[in-house]
Parts: structure tokens; C-alpha cells; sequence
């Protein structure tokens, strides 16, 4: 039997599927509008600030919070640095909860936060008998707080346990009065939740050798305990991030993982292709939780989609140099390891933002910087790139270190591109600082002279970054999405 389509029928079929595509991303786009975005502030001593080797809470519980779906931004007139860069908070080091009272009131009216986290019960001496003066002030804290923001949550918790004595010999009967505390003004009227981090950590584990600030295990620990708590009096988030982590390289004592997206693990019918993000941040800072959302996305479409960790100076004390041995690596290890995930070795696409661009086009592009000891018989070439503002051009009148505009030649794509390239997706804003158009169109001309396809997207008035991931989602996140799927599509990819 022969079905025959008109003209008319061929019309309505053009303009009713766009329509519904275009239905599917205004309902999403209405969701994720109306997820609430919710400002923290962590209020303590140097416990909560983490200053130096000084460790935090502040950033496992944000990626906790984040893999959990929830949108959160750290609010307070103090940096603590850590790998995404800085989270902010109002951690004063040095100072106890009578210092916390006496400026509480400017603090909040300055950073309002929907959550606040309170920490405090430190520096003071077991002679002082403190105890009595310390619960006063938390009272006052708490009173000042709600005063300026009635809807406030606030979490109060117990103090974690010190070895340095006698000096907080005082801790645990303290923390015994903070319960009957946060119990009393809970009777009174107040909605306080009380979170006890004193249970469950051990300062001979978890605490620097000074015996009183967490290690990074001991700050694990609280950020779990907060996290706990948080739950309870947050909204339900739209998704979370659930991937499975897999050890692609080790250096020393540093284990590097791949974040594996793959929605459908039964389906071993059809290899499936993959895509590798890499986070951006200057190979200075950034996580591969930036491409949580992007990896979810696609690996919904069938293919496998990883987020790369790689070395980072804020973390592992490295270079550029570093970062692309290890961008290369991965992409070596998951075409090695292929058959495992059912992935198409001729379908692996290397993406990233920014510095993570650089380092996509790297390994579709640089000849060097392979690890000594790996199986260069396994080739780290990607099949296609997808690269979003990134830093190509390292040169002279590009983006990078000294030592980079030195070594141009060697670590810019710029520099490198050839007849084997992959074929390419750029793009760039249009107001972006360390980007420019003129170096986005030089790039697609080098690679046009070569013989390989390259497209440039420009967005109008967009910067660098073309959206802040931490801030959620935005317009351009679903223009970049578009676009590469787009770019997928026409690839063969999807």
C-alpha cells in the first residue's frame, strides 16, 4: 500500500511539530523560572570562613547542593577561596559569638540571606566559663535576625569537638545547652532547626593537626550534616545529578575522575555516541559540576555524556600544560574503554567553555602533551568539537600566560590546526573581553584553508561567560543547547 502526503498536509506537518518543540521549551523554561533560587549565609568563625590550608564546609555543601538540583547562592562580605573560585560568607576569623552579635545587624541588612547557618561557640577559654555568655548571644543573634527578616530559616548547630585542651573543654556541655536553647525558642514561636555536628566527628580524624579546623574529611562531614538539614526546609527541586564516577588517571596520590551520564545502560543494541565536557576557569579553577545540567541533557537523547575533572592550579598547583595531558587522557581512556558504556569510538565529541574549550580543541588539535606510559596506539583525537568562547588563540595577541604566549606554537589550537582537525562548532559573544569575534573568525578561516568544517555562532551583546551556570539556567543556556544539538544532528551524532 502507497500513502500519499499534499501539499496542504506537508505544511501542517512544517508548522505543527516546530510548534510543539517550541511548547516543550516554553514549558520547561516556566519551570525552571519558577524554581526558587535560595541565598545562604554561612555565619561562624574560621571554621565556617577557611582561610589557607584552613578547610570549609562552604564548598562540599554547595556541591552537594547543586548535584541535588537546588539553586543556591553564598552570600557575606568574606571569600572563602576553593575550586570554583570563591563562595562567599560571613566567617570571621579569630572572633567568637560576642563579635557575631555586635555586628549581626549590619551583616543581615546587608546580606539578607533565605538560609542562614550558624556556627559558633569558638574562641573563648574553658576559664572564662563561657557557656552562660555564649547561649546569650546566640539568643540575641537569632532575635536580630528574625527582627530584620521574619521568614528567615535558621539553622543552628552544635559545635564541632576540639583536642585542643583544656581550652574547649567547655564544647559538649555547650552544645547540650544550644539543644535546650533551640528548643525553647522553637516553643516560643521561633522556626529553628537544630543540627548537630558534634555527633559523628571525631577531631583526631577529621581536624587539622592544630586539633580544632577540619580537614578535608572533617569538612565532608559538616557539609553532609547542613546538607541534612537543608533538605528538610527546601523546596523540591526540578532534577538532580546522580552520575556514576569512574577513575580515569592517577598521579601520585591524586585520582582524577570521568562523571558518566548514561541514560540508557541496557540498550547494547546500538553504540551510542558520546560527549565530553571540560569546565572551564582559567585551568585555574571550576568543577565538572558546571556541565551537570548540559551531560543530563543530552545523555536524555541517548548518547553517553561525561564531565571531565582534570588538574587545576587552585587545587593540584599545576599549569595549562598539565591540564591538556589530562584532557587527552580522558578522551584516551573512555575510546579505550568504550565497549564498556557501548560507545561509538568514531562519535566522540570533545566540548568545553572557555579554558575547557581550549582544552577540546587541544585534543583535536595538538600533537604533544601525551601522558608518558599511556597507549599512544589508542588514538585521543576527538571525531567532532563543540566549543563554547573558547580560549584558541594563546599567541601574542591571544589569551594566556607568559609561559603559554611563549609556547604558542606548541599548546594554541590557533597554532595547530591541520587537514585532520574535526570539524567545529564555535561560539562566541560578541562583547566578549578575551575572545573577540576577529580571533573566532580567524580561527573558522584557518580551518576552512585546511579543508575542514567550521561553523561560528555569534550572540549578540553575550560576554565571557555567556552565562553564569551557578547562577542557573538563562535564554542562552537553551540557545546554546539548541545550537549544538543542532550541531549534533547534522553531524550525525544524535
Amino acid at each position: 500500500m502507497k500513502f500519499r502526503i499534499n501539499r496542504i498536509e506537508i505544511l501542517l506537518l512544517l508548522i505543527v511539530f516546530p510548534f510543539q518543540g517550541c511548547q516543550h521549551k516554553e514549558k520547561q523554561d516556566e519551570k525552571d523560572k519558577k524554581q526558587k533560587t535560595y541565598t545562604v549565609l554561612g555565619l561562624g568563625d574560621s571554621i565556617t570562613e577557611g582561610k589557607g590550608e584552613k578547610q570549609s564546609y562552604l564548598f562540599p555543601l554547595w556541591e552537594k547542593l547543586f548535584s541535588a538540583g537546588y539553586r543556591t547562592e553564598f552570600i557575606g562580605p568574606n571569600v572563602h577561596k576553593c575550586r570554583i573560585g570563591s563562595i562567599m560568607n560571613a566567617g570571621f576569623s579569630g572572633e567568637n559569638v560576642e563579635y557575631l552579635n555586635a555586628h549581626i545587624d549590619s551583616i543581615y541588612t546587608k546580606y539578607p540571606a533565605d538560609i542562614v547557618l550558624l556556627h559558633a561557640g569558638h574562641n573563648h577559654l574553658a576559664e572564662e566559663l563561657p557557656i552562660p555568655g555564649i547561649i546569650t548571644m546566640h539568643k540575641s543573634i537569632i532575635a536580630k535576625i528574625f527582627a530584620i527578616n521574619p521568614e528567615v530559616k535558621i539553622l543552628v548547630s552544635q559545635v564541632i569537638q576540639s583536642g585542643k585542651l583544656p581550652k574547649y573543654s567547655y564544647i559538649p556541655e555547650l552544645n547540650e545547652k544550644i539543644a535546650l536553647m533551640v528548643q525553647q525558642l522553637s516553643n516560643e514561636g521561633y522556626p529553628l532547626t537544630l543540627v548537630n555536628q558534634a555527633e559523628g566527628f571525631n577531631w583526631k580524624e577529621d581536624c587539622l593537626p592544630d586539633k580544632v579546623h577540619p580537614n578535608i574529611k572533617g569538612a565532608k562531614k559538616m557539609a553532609n550534616k547542613w546538607f541534612d538539614a537543608l533538605e528538610a526546609v527546601l523546596e523540591k527541586p526540578l532534577q538532580s545529578f546522580n552520575p556514576e564516577e569512574v577513575v580515569y588517571k592517577r598521579i601520585d596520590s591524586t585520582e582524577l575522575k570521568l562523571h558518566i551520564f548514561n541514560s540508557y545502560p541496557s540498550d547494547t543494541e546500538k553504540k551510542k555516541a558520546c560527549i565530553v565536557y571540560f569546565f572551564g576557569g582559567g585551568w585555574n579553577v571550576g568543577t565538572p559540576l558546571q556541565f551537570y545540567r548540559e551531560c543530563a541533557y543530552f545523555a536524555s537523547k541517548g548518547m553517553v555524556s561525561i564531565s571531565v575533572d582534570y588538574r587545576i592550579k587552585q587545587e593540584h598547583g599545576t599549569s595549562v600544560f598539565e591540564s591538556v595531558r589530562d584532557a587527552k587522557s580522558a578522551i584516551r581512556w573512555i575510546r579505550g574503554n568504550a565497549d564498556n558504556y557501548n560507545i561509538d569510538t568514531a562519535r566522540i565529541v570533545a566540548a568545553g567553555a572557555s579554558a575547557g574549550g581550549h582544552l577540546a580543541a587541544a585534543t583535536g588539535t595538538l600533537s604533544q602533551f601525551d601522558e608518558v606510559g599511556e597507549d599512544l596506539s589508542i588514538s585521543s583525537k576527538p571525531n567532532l568539537l563543540l566549543l563554547y568562547y573558547p580560549v584558541v588563540d594563546n599567541g601574542p595577541g591571544g589569551y594566556g600566560s607568559k609561559e603559554m604566549k611563549k609556547r604558542c606554537e606548541e599548546i594554541s589550537p590557533m597554532y595547530n590546526i591541520d587537514s585532520e582537525t574535526p570539524p567545529t562548532l564555535i561560539i562566541v559573544g560578541t562583547n566578549d573581553p578575551l575572545v573577540s569575534v576577529k580571533q573566532a573568525e580567524l580561527y573558522q578561516e584557518k580551518m576552512t584553508n585546511a579543508g575542514v568544517s567550521c561553523e561560528l555562532k555569534l550572540y549578540e551583546k553575550a560576554g565571557h561567560p555567556i552565562f553564569y551556570y551557578r547562577k542557573g539556567v538563562s535564554n542562552y543556556y537553551y540557545k546554546i543547547l539548541e545550537d549544538s544539538e543542532s550541531f549534533l544532528e547534522k553531524h550525525e551524532f544524535l
